[in-house]
């Protein structure tokens, strides 16, 4: 029997990442386990350390941060909060994926849900992928999900007039 108490949504607020939250919220709320909804905003301070002024890479990182937890408000719904009980999640890293699979270390995480922008080739080669190095080094199954091509997840209230 597979038990999920913990569901990661790994999120970077694309489309992608939209249809990876979609099958996170119906497998969590499937096996009446809690959705966790990370975000990762980069470190800039770090980043651009050298590049930029000292005194402004801190606002800039506040900003950001902001930013993305009114996002991530946006995109955890009160039902989520209520039903999935999700805990959304803004954290500071230069390394997404690290950051993706130490959440999961740390917390329990039973199955990660991560988008997959499907690129391939010299774009991958260039761009990388954060599906890719977390699927690589979690602690636990990944589930990646591709924007579809084809729709597979079904409006609930669909599903409810289908049985009907």
């Amino acid at each position: 029997m597979i038990l999920l108490r913990n569901i990661l949504v790994a999120t970077d607020f694309g489309n992608a990442s939209d249809a990876a939250l979609a099958y996170g919220r119906d497998l969590a709320r499937s096996y009446n386990a809690v959705l966790h909804v990370l975000h990762v905003v980069d470190d800039v301070a770090v980043r651009y350390a050298s590049e930029l002024s000292m005194a402004v890479l801190p606002g800039i990182q506040v900003q950001m941060e902001e930013n993305a937890r009114e996002r991530l408000d946006s995109v955890v719904t009160v039902e989520d909060r209520q039903l999935l009980r999700a805990r959304p999640v803004v954290v500071t890293s230069l390394s997404p994926a690290e950051t993706i699979v130490e959440y999961a270390r740390t917390r329990d995480i039973d199955l990660i849900v991560v988008g997959t922008h499907g690129r391939r080739g010299f774009d991958h080669l260039l761009m990388g992928s954060v599906a890719e190095r977390v699927l690589r080094t979690a602690p636990c199954p990944v589930l990646t999900v591709r924007h579809p091509e084809r729709e597979f997840v079904v409006p609930d209230a669909l599903v409810a007039v289908a049985k009907a």
